[in-house]
């Protein structure tokens, strides 16, 4: 039976570790060659786009395809879900929680490949909705005894910073700047949507890793091309993605200062193909994108606890 799982759902059903396991399983099954994984196309119409990612996992018996809309007036998401072997529906659900989720798990793995076992502070800036699946995953992954945040919105960044300390048991600092925010920290994570960057390589120090979310886009720039040329690893979740959207990566690539076979794929870290860090003192990048790949192992599992639990609608298909 296939069902309908509302975001209210996936609330209950979903957590972080459910998120890092299912991540981290598709990027070593895309590895291996026994996933498959089409980057995300768009359909601008002037005041609105769309937005569709598109994998299959036929060892995990599923295929499928998230699309989401935005505009002026917010953004919506899906995630549907078909049999890999008959092409039945298997779920529709609601997913931005899904993917605030997906996201924060990939940082969350790239962590485990790439920052120092050591680290211990976290520099995040930005503080809303992708932001909350940074700090989870983190504080899962690694042993954080503190986060310093920057925001723009003071009011924003207070309540932020409140609620995710209640959440998690981990202190969270308001800082003043980004600059004061990322002094000191072993791990720095942007998650903006800005079209120019927030975060400059004069500000970073040997042994940092960075994760950086926000640049899906080639209007939307994180980090300046000094942070990314003090890497001495570059990560991406997907070549294809990245080198179709990065928008962090794309200018020192057209300059040559990037050479796209030096970029590693998370899949190759967690497989064992490439190595990730290998000295204390290097600096790390993540550029993460988003992958359909991600959504499908989380909304997957997040079925099989549905079906376990009774919890949807039947779909009238």
């Amino acid at each position: 039976m296939a069902l309908y799982l509302t975001e209210q759902d996936v609330g209950r059903l979903a957590d972080i570790r459910l998120a890092l396991d299912a991540v981290e399983a598709a990027h070593r099954a895309l590895a291996l060659g026994e996933a498959m994984d089409i980057p995300r196309q768009r359909v601008r119409t002037g005041s609105a786009m769309q937005h569709v990612l598109q994998a299959g996992w036929p060892a995990r018996g599923v295929m499928g395809y998230k699309a989401y809309t935005s505009s002026a007036q917010g953004a919506r998401f899906w995630l549907h879900l078909f049999d890999s072997s008959t092409g039945e529906p298997l779920a529709v659900i609601e997913a931005d929680r899904l993917g605030m989720l997906r996201t924060g798990a990939a940082s969350g793995v790239a962590a485990r490949y790439l920052a120092r076992q050591d680290a211990r502070r976290v520099a995040l800036i930005g503080a809303g909705w992708q932001a909350r699946g940074q700090v989870l995953a983190l504080a899962a992954v690694c042993e954080v005894t503190s986060f310093k945040v920057f925001a723009r919105r003071s009011d924003k960044l207070e309540a932020f910073c409140a609620e995710m300390a209640a959440e998690t048991g981990v202190p969270m600092e308001p800082a003043t700047s980004v600059q004061e925010a990322v002094e000191g920290a072993d791990i720095v994570v942007t998650a903006t949507t800005s079209p120019r960057p927030v975060l400059e390589g004069a500000w970073l120090m040997p042994g940092m890793h960075l994760s950086a979310v926000g640049s899906n886009s080639l209007i939307r720039r994180e980090l300046d091309e000094a942070a990314v040329r003090r890497a001495d690893v570059v990560c991406a979740d997907s070549r294809g993605s990245a080198f179709a959207e990065a928008g962090d990566l794309l200018p020192l690539i057209e300059k040559g200062r990037l050479l796209p076979g030096a970029v590693v794929e998370l899949g190759e870290l967690v497989a064992g193909f490439r190595p990730g860090r290998t000295a204390a003192d290097q600096v790390t990048l993540f550029e993460s994108q988003g992958m359909a790949l991600q959504d499908i192992a989380l909304g997957a599992a997040i079925l099989q606890r549905a079906h376990a639990a009774g919890v949807g609608a039947a779909l009238p298909y």
